[in-house]
């Protein structure tokens, strides 16, 4: 079967130190596309945090032991309504597997998490240049925030 045609037989796991590698790579690949540049030993000492002390969610999809994409979550809190929110910060596919829906099975299984964990809902920001995310999240029913501006002070790049 063609890897650009079904996702259908990709699953979707909680990723563990023992993905590191894979993980990595994919991240760097994430990182790359926002034009940042290459890093793959930074890739892995970060994530390595991540995972060890716990503090994001990374989901992955994989067929036959292969990595194809993740999405990494942040966990965040609503005041407002006291409850958790989750911030889907990294969505990536390998190029080689787009076009598939492995987008959508990603989503998917990041909305599952999210109303798993009983959370009020998920947050993500995106380029405004990007189109096909932005189509992505459309589809699935994402709504774009018009009641509120969003705010960044950064300290470096």
């Amino acid at each position: 079967m063609d890897d650009k045609l079904s996702m259908t037989n990709a699953t979707v796991r909680r990723a563990g130190v023992d993905d590191l590698e894979a993980v990595a790579v994919l991240f760097d690949g994430y990182r790359r596309f926002y034009e940042q540049p290459a890093d793959l030993e930074g890739a892995r000492r970060f994530l390595h945090a991540r995972l060890n002390a716990r503090d994001s969610v990374i989901l992955v999809a994989e067929r036959d032991t292969q990595l194809l994409g993740f999405t990494q979550l942040y966990p965040s809190f609503s005041s407002a309504s006291m409850r958790r929110v989750w911030i889907l910060n990294d969505l990536f596919v390998d190029p080689r597997y787009r076009q598939g829906g492995l987008g959508h099975v990603l989503m998917t299984a990041a909305e599952n998490f999210a109303r798993d964990d009983d959370a009020k809902g998920l947050v993500l920001a995106t380029q405004k240049t990007n189109g096909p995310a932005k189509a992505l999240y459309e589809a699935r029913g994402w709504k774009c925030d018009v009641a509120f501006d969003h705010y960044f002070l950064y300290f470096s790049s």
